[in-house]
């Protein structure tokens, strides 16, 4: 499977010019690609204001990607601001090329910058089933929380999109590493980067792993995109291999 990692700036709370420079960076792509991957609400910036932003599951911003997807004959995720029977969500949608949508509502919701008081999270893990890989989407904070990413699904791919900030991305690096190797599992994280409205800096570190822990796509700090190769032959001899996660611990999320 051939993924494409965008990472880009992205305009405070302005989801034309979002859309715009998103789609300039897609349309650079020449190679076919299975899937593109956008950062964390890529309409946006992470902000707290979502009515200045939300979508709905009808609205543009949907709309757009399913036309991309289409266009591009490929999948395409990220996540966006999403109204829905009067409440805000940070949902990661993954569109189809045959326009089938796929949704995933960010479960740890970020309380240092009160995405909890204007957010509603989400329960309910996403197991999507795309090209013969078995893919799980999470987003940004989720990447803290190892329990609800546990492999119990025999998933093939972990993918993190984020707006995580310059003077954490050390974290960054450190845990997307470890999600890689407790999983068995190729983990794809995807980060933008320059300045937000409240001077919060991000350095992208947008990066691919394979399930040993080795990298595939160092972390980048440029603008652009970046297309990695993910082998599930390989994926599943080194499992057979070593065979670590059928001595994973049993437990129920509450």
């Amino acid at each position: 499977m051939k993924i494409a990692l965008i990472q880009t700036e992205l305009s405070w709370e302005n989801p034309n010019e979002n859309k715009a420079l998103l789609q300039e960076k897609i349309n650079a792509i020449s190679q076919y690609v299975d899937l593109i991957v956008l950062p964390e609400m890529f309409t946006s910036g992470f902000t707290m204001n979502p009515r200045n932003v939300a979508q709905t599951m009808q609205g543009d911003a949907i709309s757009w990607l399913k036309e991309t997807a289409k266009d591009k004959n490929c999948a395409i995720t990220g996540s966006l601001v999403i109204e829905e029977n009067g409440n805000y969500c940070n949902r990661l949608v993954f569109v189809f090329p045959n326009g089938e949508i796929q949704t995933y509502d960010k479960r740890h919701l970020f309380t240092l910058a009160g995405e909890d008081k204007v957010y509603t999270a989400g329960k309910d893990k996403l197991i999507v089933d795309y090209k013969g890989f078995k893919i799980c989407p999470l987003i940004c904070y989720d990447l803290r929380f190892p329990v609800f990413a546990r492999n119990v699904e025999d998933y093939d791919v972990l993918i993190y999109v984020a707006n995580w900030p310059k003077p954490r991305v050390n974290a960054w690096d450190i845990l997307l590493k470890a999600r890689a190797v407790e999983n068995m599992s190729y983990v794809i994280g995807v980060n933008r980067i320059g300045f937000d409205e409240n001077n919060h800096e991000y350095v992208g570190h947008s990066q691919a792993v394979d399930f040993l822990g080795n990298y595939i796509q160092e972390p980048q700090e440029i603008e652009g995109f970046f297309i990695v190769e993910l082998d599930k032959n390989e994926l599943i001899e080194t499992r057979e291999k070593l065979n670590f996660l059928t001595d994973r611990d049993e437990f129920q999320i509450k």
